[in-house]
């Protein structure tokens, strides 16, 4: 066996401690069979999976059911990082237009503890959220609670409010706080104005975080600026944990003209990373390791 210097060591300790696990929202923009049927947008859109430990995708249009099995072969195919499955809802929505929301996660790294459909008794969603509870490799939070949800344009204001209330009431199903909010809000431009963005309940109620600020563009074109899509964290756990949070603007990274790029979507991927091993103060890593080397006996000079 190669000997291993103390840095080696401290260095592979310390990417233990610093791992991160990252949970994504991504409108796939009507996403169907014919769609995933293509090689280049196959291709891009397995990538973009590839980099997440959980994806909520929203406008999953498909009605036969083979859009998800088909990018799950793919992805499975794409490296070793999977294992992965999937989670969808039943089909949402008040017409002959219906989504789904799916959620797309890597299995050796979490599971899905519980999810269930909330009740929209007052039908105040085109599409009421699919919440589910995961598991996470985290001793300070064990299971989160992911909550997503795509909005529809002409009602966004009152679909946000009614947020508030969905999350009342995940908070009291799984008797926990932590959880996170997620997905094409259309919480900017037209959709919903700068005032009315400050009077929403998940704004002026506290412990709310708006991980994605206001001034950040989730649209693909050129021609727009706007922060569509969201994520919101609550819970002191929870965010105790955030690493970073951001927008993954996948046509720079895979160099991609705006034309082809929005053959994919034209919205960007919203993200966060949580910390995988919280609470483990730097400070102790020296004696870590220097336990490490009593144990194993490893040569490291």
């Amino acid at each position: 066996m190669p000997s291993l210097t103390p840095m080696m060591l401290f260095l592979l300790l310390l990417a233990g401690v610093t791992g991160a696990f990252r949970i994504c929202a991504f409108n796939a923009q009507r996403l169907t069979v014919a769609k995933v049927a293509k090689v280049h947008i196959m291709d891009i859109l397995v990538r973009i999976l590839a980099r997440c430990d959980i994806t909520v995708l929203q406008e999953v249009v498909d009605t036969s059911g083979d859009a998800i099995p088909l990018l799950l072969r793919d992805l499975n195919r794409f490296d070793d990082s999977g294992p992965y499955e999937s989670l969808c809802s039943p089909l949402l929505g008040r017409s002959t237009y219906m989504e789904k929301y799916v959620y797309i996660y890597r299995s050796k790294k979490t599971k899905v503890l519980d999810s269930y459909m909330y009740n929209d008794e007052k039908d105040e969603f085109a599409r009421e959220p699919f919440v589910a509870q995961f598991s996470l490799p985290s001793k300070v939070l064990p299971k989160l609670a992911l909550v997503p949800l795509h909005t529809t344009p002409k009602d966004v204001a009152t679909e946000l409010d009614a947020l508030y209330v969905v999350f009342l009431n995940v908070s009291q199903h799984w008797q926990s706080e932590d959880m996170i909010l997620l997905g094409d809000f259309n919480a900017d431009c037209s959709s919903l104005s700068k005032k009315r963005q400050l009077e929403l309940l998940l704004r002026t109620k506290p412990g709310f975080d708006w991980k994605i600020r206001d001034g950040e563009d989730t649209t693909v074109r050129d021609s727009t600026h706007c922060a569509y899509d969201r994520i919101v964290v609550h819970g002191e756990r929870c965010q105790g944990l955030v690493k970073r949070a951001g927008v993954f603007k996948f046509p720079e990274c895979f160099q991609l003209p705006e034309a082809k790029a929005l053959n994919i979507s034209d919205h960007y991927p919203v993200e966060i990373e949580l910390n995988r091993a919280p609470g483990w103060p730097l400070a102790y890593i020296p004696i870590a390791m220097l336990l490490l080397l009593l144990l194993t006996g490893l040569d490291i000079t």
